[in-house]
Order: C-alpha cells, then structure tokens, then sequence
C-alpha cells in the first residue's frame, strides 16, 4: 500500500506554514498504489482532517472513500488509517475554525472552488458545509 519513496519531505509546510502529509491508497478498480500530497487542517485525538480542495470528484477524494484503508507518512513515520467523510455541519465548523489560523489557504481554497467569502467566520462556516472534509483515523496495528 505504501509508495517506495517518500512523497514529502520531513517537516514541509504550505507556503502559509500548514503542514503537509502523504496519503498512500489503492485505486479501487485497478487495485493500484497511488501517492498524493495533502493538507492536514485539523489534528485532534480523533485523528487528521484534510479538505478536498477540487470537491467530491477529486480522484484522491474517490479513492480514499472506495478504498478506506490507507497509509499517512507523517514526516519519516507511516501510520495505518482508516479515511472516513465527514459529516456537513462539522466540516463548516472545522474550516470556521481552520480560517483564521491559515487566512491565506482558506481564501485560496474558497477561490479555487469558486466562492467568494467575506472573511467573517460564518461566511466560512457556510463555505465548509460544501467542501468536502475526511477524517484518517489512526489504526492499531497488531
């Protein structure tokens, strides 16, 4: 399931300073590794978020909901998760709260997807209730 190389380097980080992280998958119909760069928006003790910045039809968006089970590499260390959706109203509440943290990514995440935003939390509240949002949680392995 994991590529043989690492796709991102130790400690790399969005031009705002949001880290970045790799997310290895299969492509469900293929059965194929498949490697891509995403952006952790929210760690909690549930586990890491990240937004769909092309929306629901983002190929590594499909990929992870047909086939859940994928690898993070989290700087040098892999780690077992399971990719689940997030549901809407806690997709708003997660880019309210991702907004003011990261001003620059949020406003370019709600242009590349088409929206105009005020700035104000609520107007990013309502952007996060149409961007897709998945959870990767964390699996024990045995």
């Amino acid at each position: 399931m994991a590529a043989a190389h690492p796709a991102v380097p130790r400690g790399a980080r969005a031009a705002d300073g949001a880290p970045r992280h790799a997310a290895h998958a299969h492509r469900p119909r293929l059965g194929l590794p498949r490697q891509v760069v995403i952006e952790v928006v929210q760690k909690d003790e549930r586990g890491y978020v990240a937004a769909s910045g092309f929306g629901p039809r983002a190929d590594w968006y499909r990929n992870v909901m047909a086939s859940p089970d994928v690898t993070l590499q989290i700087g040098g260390r892999r780690v077992q998760a399971t990719a689940s959706p997030i549901p809407t109203e806690e997709g708003g509440e997660i880019m309210a709260r991702y907004a003011p943290r990261h001003p620059a990514a949020a406003r370019q995440l709600c242009k590349l997807m088409g929206f105009a935003v005020d700035g104000s939390a609520e107007d990013y509240r309502q952007v996060g209730h149409h961007i897709p949002f998945v959870r990767f949680v964390p699996r024990r392995v045995p």
